[in-house]
């Protein structure tokens, strides 16, 4: 059976993830109160972040923007958008 969590970002009960995707006390409270659906929709949007905002992971500071953004956008709050993305076109 799978596991459900109240999900933070979409205000409703889906399935949750399979283990928490840090270590720690942010790692479990991910894990508790993320989805599925929202990891992956972050995953997603840090790619698009790191790419277009030619962020460097051995950069401190890139490191902490990408943290800030990583809490808004799995608490439902505004966070920073990709600019310059262009989706493909829908065929």
């Amino acid at each position: 059976m799978t596991r459900t969590v109240n999900c933070r970002k979409f205000k409703e009960q889906l399935p949750g993830l399979d283990r928490p995707p840090y270590p720690g006390p942010k790692g479990e409270d991910i894990y508790n109160n993320v989805s599925q659906k929202a990891w992956e929709e972050w995953q997603k949007h840090q790619t698009l972040l790191i790419n277009e905002k030619r962020l460097n992971m051995m950069n401190t500071e890139d490191r902490k923007f990408l943290q800030s953004e990583m809490d808004k956008f799995l608490s439902g709050e505004d966070y920073a958008q990709a600019e310059g993305y262009v989706p493909p076109p829908v065929k």
